[in-house]
Formats: structure tokens, sequence, C-alpha cells
């Protein structure tokens, strides 16, 4: 199969990179041929006044990107074409360039974008769904959500109406990608066709399972409150006694670095790491802490990796956190904000280390059940699959249609 991966990818490097390179090393590794088109946001730093006042109408529709996808479209003539991200640069107009050349369209949604201009959910640090479901997301320009900017929170909110009238999201879409059931109910209620949408969670590295029963704590992420990194600090302000290993950085390292010092070194804070180093690290956990509490998470890549290591994981009660972790199963859930209610699941667990084994055992089988990058190509498969037999049959029924009026209407 010949797939075109299309992606816009961001000044700052993040997990819809990393996810698209994985993709991409994915199907070559499987042996399909992969055609590219990237266009990456730093180029917008070289752009004069000019190109930037028209960055607004390019959000929109992209010509350069229009024309160039449908010239690689023409050139390569793949089987489909996979979207990530189209933000600013590429645009809806590559949807178009498809439909024009017969290509079907699948679109991973890695954010929640097209129903929330902030991306998140989230607003002054708890979850937002003011925007949820309205054909224009004027509260989000309002309250200034996506970069703290009216104006850029316009243009965005602009573009997914634009569309969203022209009905594109529900006529060029052959197929959405989400990463959890909860994202999907979340499009679904915003108004995308829930026959479109499929759920397919990302995967992982297999580094292998921890071979002791670990010996900490370990919370890694962004050190945040969004994050729920201050109910996290508060929780271990009275569990000096259970040893923590933080991996992080953020608005609230110093607070961190505090209670590192409070600590008396039961609470540590490791720099930078390789991925080896970190999934050593995380082998050596007895349970890894993920108390994300102010916005709903579109995945979550580290609770996947502690499963993939045999770690269960305590975390918030909340969303995609609440869905990926069973109580009970693959590890334990708090009350969002509570830090009592972690400090007490916390306290059980470094207590508990048998039945933490337990979990962990039911981490690992969870991960090989869902995360293993073997399944997730089964998945893409089928997806594709789906998508390409459909889009063949509509040709098939339209040349067929087209031979019909022909006959009945014959020219010349």
């Amino acid at each position: 199969m010949k797939v075109a991966i299309v992606h816009n990818t961001y000044q700052q490097p993040g997990g819809e990179d990393v996810v698209f390179a994985a993709e991409k090393e994915l199907l070559r590794t499987a042996g399909h041929q992969v055609v590219e088109y990237t266009r990456d946001n730093r180029e917008i730093s070289s752009y004069g006044f000019w190109s930037r006042a028209a960055l607004a109408a390019r959000t929109v529709w992209a010509r350069d990107s229009h024309r160039e996808i449908r010239a690689l479209l023409a050139r390569e003539r793949p089987d489909l074409a996979h979207f990530h991200n189209t933000f600013p640069l590429i645009s809806p107009a590559a949807y178009y360039a498809c439909r024009e050349a017969r290509v079907p369209v699948v679109q991973s949604l890695h954010n929640s974008r097209l129903v929330c201009p902030a991306l998140t959910f989230q607003r002054e640090h708890r979850v937002c769904q003011d925007c949820l479901g309205k054909k224009f997301a004027w509260p989000s320009v309002f309250h200034r959500c996506y970069r703290g900017s009216r104006t850029q929170t316009g243009v965005l909110a602009a573009m997914v109406a634009i569309h969203r009238q022209l009905k594109t999201w529900e006529r060029l879409v052959d197929c959405y990608i989400v990463f959890s059931e909860f994202y999907r109910r979340k499009f679904v209620e915003a108004g995308l066709p829930a026959e479109k949408i499929v759920v397919k969670a990302h995967f992982v590295e297999d580094h292998g399972v921890r071979q002791t029963a670990g010996s900490y704590a370990l919370l890694v992420g962004r050190l945040a409150v969004e994050k729920g990194i201050g109910t996290l600090l508060k929780a271990w302000r009275g569990l000096h006694h259970i040893p923590l290993m933080i991996r992080g950085e953020g608005p609230l390292l110093q607070e961190a670095q505090q209670l590192s010092r409070e600590s008396g070194g039961t609470v540590q804070l490791v720099p930078r790491l390789d991925r080896h180093e970190l999934f050593a690290l995380m082998q050596g956990a007895r349970f890894l802490v993920w108390p994300s509490e102010g916005y709903y998470e579109t995945f979550g890549c580290v609770a996947a990796e502690a499963f993939s290591c045999g770690v269960p994981v305590i975390t918030s009660r909340i969303g995609v956190n609440e869905e990926i972790v069973r109580d009970g199963g693959t590890g334990l859930h708090f009350t969002p904000g509570d830090h009592g209610d972690l400090a007490t699941k916390v306290e059980w667990a470094y207590s508990h280390p048998r039945e933490m084994e337990a979990m962990g055992r039911e981490a690992r089988a969870e991960y090989e059940a869902k995360y293993t990058s073997e399944r997730n190509y089964r998945i893409l498969m089928d997806i594709y699959g789906k998508v390409t037999a459909v889009a063949k049959r509509d040709q098939d029924r339209e040349s067929s249609w087209r031979d019909e009026e022909c006959w009945a209407f014959p020219r010349g």
C-alpha cells in the first residue's frame, strides 16, 4: 500500500511530532511505500509583514499547500492520505486536493482543536467545555484561550466554523482517529459523525518488565498546575517517609525543589534522561503517579510506558486517566485536586507491595493487549483497508452512474 502522510510540525517539538515519526517508521518497517508532505511552523519566523498579515487567511485556505499536495497526489497516486496536523500552514484546503484526486482521507485528532481552541478543554487551570457544541467558539475568543490572544483565538475559531459551514469536517474526511473512548464521545457530542470516528490508542516501546517490586514512587511529566503537580507536592508534605523521584520541568520546578530540600533527600529531582535511562528509572519504581486534574489529556503515553514495564499507576479520576487506568486493576484512582485522597492512596500502595506487584502484572497484560506496535499496526491496517474499500466502492458506483448517463444521453 502507498500512503501519503501529511503533517504540520510545531516550533517546539511535541507529542504529535513524535507520533507522526513513529507511525511513519511503523509503516515503512512493514514494507509500505510512504510519501511525505510536511510544513514546519518555524518558517513563520521568516515571514515579512504581508505574509504575517495573510496568515489568518491561509489558516482557512492555504493555496500553496493545496497546490503542492494536489501535485504530489497526481505524481505519486497513493491509496490514501493520512493527516496529522494541518494548522496553520497546510489548512483544510488539503482535504479538497485529496477529493479532487479521489484519494480518501484519514485524520488523526491529536487534540481538541475542532471543538476547543484552547486545545485542552482547559481555562484558568480548570476543565472547561463552554465551546463544546457551539457553531462558533465565541467563549474562547472572549477569554483569549489560544495563546492569550483574542485575535489568534478568533482566527482559529473562525477556521473551524467556516469549514463546519462548508461541511468539510463531515464530507471530506473519511475517517477520524482518536486515542480513547472518552475523546470519541466528546467529538460525537461536538457534532462529528459517530460512524467516522475510530479509537486507536498510541503504541509505546517495549523495554522489558521490571525484575523487582520497586523502591520508590515516580512522577514523569511537566511540572505545571494543570498536571496536578501542586496537589502532589501538598500530598508529599506528609509523606516524607516514602521516596519520590521526579523527572520533569516547568513552572512549578522551584516548588518541587523546595519540597526536595525539606524532605531531607526522600524527594529527588532527576535530570533530563535519554529514553533508555528513563525506562530504567521507570523499571525501578513501585508505582507511577499521574495526577492531572485541570484539563482532559488526549492520551496517557506515560501510563502506557509504565504498563510496559509492569508498573501500576495512581491517577486522578478524570477523563482519559480514568479510562486508561483501571481502579484496583492496573492501579488506583484518587479524587482530582484532593491531596488528602492522593496521600491516602500513595500510603496504601507503598505499604502493600504484594498487591502492587499483582497490579503490575495486570498493567503489563494491559500493555500487551492494547499498546504494542504490533496491535497498533493491525488496527491501522484495518482502518486503511475499510477506508480504501469504501472509496473504491463509491468510485465504482459513480463510474457506473456516468456510464448509464452516457448511454441514456449520447453525445454528438
